[in-house]
């Protein structure tokens, strides 16, 4: 934020913890009562029901639209709630299993999926009540990227270089702890936070970016590259092997250490990634010219920072990737369908019909249909016809599909269910009798 003084990366950590201050105080949304109380952050005008307790997770999907966005119950397709919002809006997992994080006008706003899971020991007990858009508001002047890892959430504001971090589980209370921290300046970057506190960080300008910085947990810079022109994007592999995107490449940060691999094409953007913590091999978008559609992907080995393209059989569009639930590339292609990749041997093992044929238009703001993993099942919308699809991907067909009554633009998902490495507050305690029956 503007009143945020800029600092030098070095100093991330010993600044970030002095600026722990609470949600209600930085969010700048909360309602005040004629007496002058201000009223908690995550109150909307709309009370929400009493939760009602279900004998499984109910993973859920958001999917915006040109004035609003809906909430869908991934299993029955069902439109849970529909709430209008201005703006071209993105979405996000905010990490906790439950909300969605919006890029929306004023910063990243939260929206409450509607359900959850409280682990109990062994088990867990499962809660849903009505999705709602609530007025918590992190602030910021251009809501950028949000990456979820290791029960931490962190934010980054494009128009100003400074970056949030808080824990993904508390992201709803109203005094959640946030680390702050800016890049000397302001540009479209990303930051995340590993298990041990490491942070890596872009840097750049409003111009050009091609800095990668890793500070450990006291905010020191431990490595740092220069070399990874209009760097963007990130995602976390197996054994928290980070990887970023360059115009000719990736940076890839494992063990401490920074590694430039480099495209065989002299323009070889890799912009988006998609990793999975199973899984050492990234996938990526590869693009060999700035005009040409590409119907060619990028598989990174981050154990032996290797790259091998693979050519498909269309060309495709960077939001419609994806990981299935064993690791597979999922890319649907402009044919409308799923491709399935092996990631150890880049054979493509299956070509799933999703939609009709498409292509990208020349504006990315418009409907496009997008893919989005949830719980093992890959849903896929498609705006010509205003539906969602869930895909069964060991299966190799379409399960199930669902009207939207709206144009999809954006779609996310959560599960439902409690995200590894999030702390919950019944963790290890111990059960009263009413537990000990499972009830």
């Amino acid at each position: 934020m503007k009143e945020h003084p800029v600092r030098p990366l070095a100093a991330l950590r010993t600044t970030a913890l002095a600026a722990v201050v609470p949600l209600a105080a930085v969010t700048g949304c909360a309602s005040t009562d004629p007496g002058g109380t201000a009223a908690p952050a995550a109150e909307t005008t709309t009370a929400a029901a009493e939760p009602v307790e279900v004998g499984a997770n109910k993973p859920r999907l958001a999917v915006t639209y040109d004035g609003g966005l809906l909430v869908v119950d991934a299993t029955t397709l069902e439109v849970l709630a529909d709430e209008p919002l201005d703006g071209f809006n993105r979405l996000n997992p905010a990490g906790d299993g439950r909300h969605f994080l919006v890029s929306t006008q004023g910063g990243f706003r939260l929206l409450d999926g509607g359900a959850w899971a409280e682990p109990h020991g062994d088990h867990s007990h499962y809660y849903t009540v009505a999705p709602r858009l609530t007025d918590v508001l992190f602030e910021a002047e251009t809501p950028g990227h949000v990456v979820a890892h290791a029960g931490r959430t962190v934010l980054f504001d494009d128009g100003t270089g400074e970056v949030t971090a808080f824990d993904s589980a508390h992201i709803a209370d109203e005094d959640v702890e946030l680390a702050r921290f800016s890049t000397p300046e302001a540009h479209h970057g990303v930051a995340v936070e590993l298990e041990d506190g490491t942070m890596l960080v872009s840097e750049g300008t409003e111009e050009s970016r091609s800095g990668v910085r890793i500070l450990d947990a006291d905010g020191e810079e431990i490595a740092a590259r220069d070399d990874c022109p209009a760097v963007h994007g990130e995602t976390v592999a197996a054994d928290e092997a980070i990887l970023i995107g360059c115009q000719d490449g990736a940076v890839l940060h494992r063990g401490g250490e920074l590694t430039k691999i480099q495209s065989p094409d002299e323009y070889g953007r890799i912009g988006n990634q998609f990793g999975t913590d199973g899984s050492p091999i990234v996938l990526g978008d590869y693009e060999r010219s700035a005009e040409d559609r590409s119907s060619t992907v990028a598989l990174i080995d981050t154990t032996t920072a290797e790259l091998r393209l693979v050519d498909l059989p269309a060309p495709y569009w960077y939001r419609s990737f994806g990981r299935g639930p064993d690791g597979e590339g999922l890319v649907l292609t402009y044919d409308g369908a799923l491709q399935v990749i092996d990631p150890t041997t880049g054979t493509i093992t299956r070509s799933i019909p999703v939609t009709g044929p498409w292509e990208e238009s020349q504006d990315w703001q418009d409907p496009h249909p997008q893919v989005f993993v949830v719980d093992g099942m890959a849903y896929v919308t498609e705006p010509a016809t205003q539906q969602v699809h869930a895909v069964d991907v060991e299966g190799g067909e379409v399960w199930k599909s669902g009207d939207l009554g709206v144009t999809p633009i954006e779609l996310a998902g959560v599960s439902g269910d409690a995200e590894e490495h999030a702390a919950h507050e019944h963790d290890g305690e111990e059960h009263d009798e009413h537990d000990e029956k499972g009830e």
